[in-house]
């Protein structure tokens, strides 16, 4: 067993997780500036098309594979090469191509080849530029994207759970990590030591399904877009007051756990993920690695905790990203699972957050009334909820609140932001409280599965909170009770 994990690991790093002892120049490592740079090569390339550019930076990035090879065939054209690689070299006034989508882990806890999106949240551009690339290569010859999957998820999930698979299946995957600085984005580090699936390889592998899903299934008289234009549409985008992610029908980027499910969860995935594994043996020469009979329970057992946390929980923005300040004092830790959940509204903020630059901003105003006006340890509420499609954590699932008083140590305060005396939330924001946080509290046994949800008012005098309107909704709820 010992010979066969260390010929595992030895067969993952080859692929993907290296150790870079290069000296490295900081870069601006957003999608903002990634896009910008790609736009600068297709305006000194007129007439480029979207699949000629992602196979040129695959090959600026050295992802020529075996498996990409596979499904992709070689990145190199004769055609367009010498030109477009001279521009992307030079297009960049970060040199950004050569090492922005390369992804390596250092042996600092730094994540490397990920970028900070608009929306908060951290993608590995390796996977997302594969499954764009899948999808351009199927629209250009009119077949289906075959290796969509295997070349973004498959392949790093299948790896990652066989080569972590004498550690408990929870620690396969991950994990988050945090920027060094939101403005200017140079360096990410991990909050502990790093899997093969980290949580921006997934973000990446699923936007690259979703992505190239979307573009292998366009009309046959409808060409695909710049690339630029591709990644703009997607992550670049501004919701609207008032109806916030309600009114939006296109794909972007804070969906991507309910759209990547959609797309995905009629699949046999296991099966899916058992013959990526079985190509990468066989174009590897290891086939022999296929007779270890705990393969087939590693897969199951890591597809379970991949699906609970990716896919049953919403994304939760942890406290260094929206800029928390450090606890005052010494945080006293809860006793999961507890039995209520305590629904508030902000009331100030009056307004709902529409970006994670807004929300984030909404939280650490909380945050420094509730220590600095109130004396409080830390901001009050467990989690925060805001209009952009996100959770924000706040105290967390283990730490005792200060939300509900006399009842902190009962059950977990959960607030929208927001003033919902004579409006709702948005059906969205709705949804991810009433559905998908209750639903990962209860399967990550933070909840009794026999929990109470209560309005703020039930439990505490002279308060309205959460609202007129929105404790009227609240009383329709499963689990609620007068």
């Amino acid at each position: 067993m010992a010979f066969l994990q260390l010929s595992l690991f030895a067969l993952t790093l080859s692929f993907l997780l290296t150790v870079s002892s290069r000296p490295t120049v900081a870069h601006l490592r957003n999608m903002e500036n990634f896009i910008q740079a790609v736009k600068q090569v297709e305006d000194s390339n007129p007439g480029l098309s979207p699949l000629a550019l992602v196979r040129a930076l695959r090959r600026t990035a050295g992802h020529d594979d075996a498996m990409t090879v596979h499904f992709l065939g070689a990145s190199y054209s004769p055609s367009d090469a010498e030109g477009l690689e001279s521009s992307i070299l030079n297009s960049s006034s970060f040199s950004f191509f050569d090492k922005a989508i390369h992804h390596i882990m250092t042996d600092h806890g730094e994540e490397r080849g990920v970028v900070l999106t608009p929306d908060g949240t951290t993608v590995a551009l390796a996977p997302l530029l594969l499954g764009i690339e899948s999808g351009l290569k199927a629209k250009t010859e009119g077949t289906p994207a075959v290796g969509l999957f295997p070349l973004t998820l498959g392949r790093t999930l299948g790896l990652s759970f066989l080569s972590l698979q004498d550690i408990p299946a929870v620690n396969r995957l991950g994990p988050n990590g945090c920027w060094d600085n939101l403005e200017q984005p140079k360096v990410f580090k991990l909050f502990w030591p790093a899997t093969l699936a980290t949580d921006a390889v997934i973000n990446g592998g699923m936007d690259g399904i979703i992505l190239g899903t979307d573009i292998s299934n366009l009309p046959a008289s409808e060409e695909p877009q710049a690339l630029s234009e591709i990644l703009k549409g997607y992550y670049c985008f501004k919701l609207h007051e008032g109806k916030g992610l309600d009114e939006v029908s296109s794909h972007i980027s804070p969906r991507r756990r309910e759209i990547s499910r959609s797309m995905l969860q009629s699949l046999d995935l296991h099966g899916q993920i058992m013959e990526t594994l079985a190509l990468v043996w066989k174009l590897e020469g290891t086939e022999w690695i296929a007779l270890d009979t705990g393969v087939g329970k590693a897969v199951k057992d890591g597809l379970q905790t991949f699906v609970y946390r990716y896919w049953d929980c919403p994304q939760i923005i942890p406290r260094c990203q929206w800029g928390a300040k450090a606890y005052n004092g010494t945080p006293i830790p809860l006793s999961p699972p507890l039995q209520f959940l305590f629904v508030h509204h902000t009331y100030e903020p009056s307004s709902p957050c529409l970006s994670f630059p807004s929300c984030a901003r909404s939280m650490r105003a909380m945050q420094r009334y509730h220590q600095e006006d109130l004396g409080w340890s830390d901001i009050g509420y467990s989690f925060v909820v805001g209009s952009d499609g996100y959770i924000y954590e706040g105290r967390g699932w283990n730490i005792l609140g200060t939300h509900t008083r006399g009842r902190n140590d009962a059950g977990y305060g959960v607030s929208i932001i927001g003033n919902y005396t004579s409006t709702l939330p948005s059906r969205h924001a709705i949804d991810l409280l009433r559905h998908h946080l209750v639903r990962c509290a209860v399967s990550g046994r933070k909840l009794a599965p026999d929990f109470t949800i209560l309005g703020h008012r039930q439990v505490m005098n002279r308060t309205s909170c959460p609202g007129d309107a929105f404790f009227s909704e609240i009383r329709s709820w499963e689990h609620f009770k007068e």
